[in-house]
């Protein structure tokens, strides 16, 4: 018998600094949460087709199609598989986190560009590392535990 249900997924692929957050539906079979195909299109920009997951002009061939997709829609876990996207799911407490792929994270560590963060000196006054490109930083970094 499969349950029907919602989630509150993190979309972590986004232009934005913060990740999407979408209110998903999605039915439990056999301790699989599956997402309806239509929904998976519209709120992630997937579409399943013949030639694999798609997004615009760029597919990404599915090796287990019966596992990823049946009636009741396409399975989180096979999905994130299939995109090499890491996922996070507690179907107890209806949430999940879908991260971004290990070639978007790696992009730019290959441009050997540094995360933007900011920190307060020990007077207070706020520095961001944007604030200081093309110019050399150091860095120390140092924890209490």
């Amino acid at each position: 018998m499969n349950a029907t249900r919602s989630i509150t997924l993190l979309d972590g692929e986004s232009d934005e600094a913060a990740p999407r957050e979408l209110l998903l539906p999605v039915a439990i079979e056999a301790g699989a949460a599956r997402v309806p195909a239509e929904v998976v299109a519209r709120e992630l920009r997937w579409e399943l087709k013949p030639e694999g997951l798609c997004r615009g002009d760029v597919c990404v061939p599915v090796r287990d199609e019966p596992a990823l997709a049946t009636e009741a829609g396409l399975d989180l876990e096979a999905l994130a598989l299939a995109l090499d996207r890491p996922l996070a799911l507690d179907l107890d407490e209806g949430a999940a986190s879908l991260g971004a792929s290990a070639g978007e994270r790696g992009a730019p560590l290959a441009r050997l560009e540094a995360p933007d963060f900011e920190l307060p000196d020990l007077a207070g006054a706020l520095h961001r590392l944007s604030a200081h490109r093309g110019k050399k930083v150091l860095l120390t970094v140092h924890a209490s535990w």
